[in-house]
Order: structure tokens, then sequence, then C-alpha cells
């Protein structure tokens, strides 16, 4: 996928588009590594279902990224780099792989929302991830656990207008 959009770009499209986004500290994100898992992310998170992402550390400090914070505004972009959703960052831990528990993959609601399913995607996940950044997966490599509450949802004729 394309390198993030800065904030003042996609801030300028929200606001385009007549959807507030409350005062704080802002930043840019997207949900996974493809059009397909982009898209299938989006709905989940739109239907309520997910409440919660995880991002790979190294692959934070690899491209000179921040760690999401606790009450951050999160500008969340499409497969297109279009705007998307607006959350607000509840929670974030640092934990190693292995130890990320039933309850944080249940909210964040993948598949069955399981623990072992979510440990098989972000596996696969986080490998392709690792070998983008030249790195061995490993059960220890640290994920940051995001909980996030939705405030705005673009609405997806928006998207389609555009592509």
């Amino acid at each position: 996928m394309d390198p993030l959009p800065p904030v003042d770009a996609v801030l300028a499209k929200l606001a385009k588009l007549g959807i507030p986004v409350p005062a704080g500290a802002v930043r840019v994100d997207a949900y996974g590594d493809s059009p397909g898992l982009s898209e299938s992310l989006l709905a989940l998170i739109r239907s309520g279902r997910k409440r919660a992402g995880t991002s790979l550390l190294w692959g934070i400090e690899a491209e000179g990224g921040e760690v999401p914070a606790p009450g951050q505004i999160e500008l969340v972009v499409d497969h297109l780099n279009e705007p998307a959703l607006v959350c607000r960052i509840t929670e974030v831990r640092i934990v190693p792989f292995d130890e990320v528990t039933a309850e944080y993959a249940a909210i964040e609601g993948e598949g069955d929302g399981s623990l072992e399913y979510w440990r098989e995607g972000h596996w696969a996940f986080f490998s392709r991830e690792c070998r983008r950044i030249d790195r061995e997966p490993d059960e220890r490599m640290p994920v940051v656990c995001s909980v996030f509450e939705l405030l705005s949802v673009v609405p997806e004729q928006t998207h389609r207008l555009k592509q």
C-alpha cells in the first residue's frame, strides 16, 4: 500500500465532506496490507464489531512512525488513502505477540473472535510485515494493541465515486 497521506490533507478532505474532527492530537492510520483486507477490516469497524487494532512495533519503528497514544484522534484511511473513519484511541498496550489475551482478541472482532483465529491471522500479517522490514517473525515480537471508539464514518458512496 502507498505511504499514508499527511494529517492536514485528510483533515481537509473530512472538512469538505462536513465530517467533524474533535480537537486534540491527530494521527493518520490504515488497516490491512491489501485492498481486500483493508475493506473487510473497515467493514468490521463500521458494524461496531471491531473496536481494536494491532500493529507490529518493529514496523512502526522501521518507518519512523509514532506509537498511538490514548486520547489521540485517529483518521483512518482506506486502501486508496481516502478518509474512511474517525476514531479516538482509548487504550494502548505493547505486549509480546504470544501474550495477547483472548479478551483482547474478542475486542478486535475478527473472524470468530477467538484467540486462535487472532493468532493465525495476525501471525500471517506480521510475517508479511517482518519480510517487508527484513526481520524474522518471533512469538515474542512486540505488538501494539490499541483499543478505540468510533466517532464518525465517512459515507461509503463517497469512496465509490472516486474510484
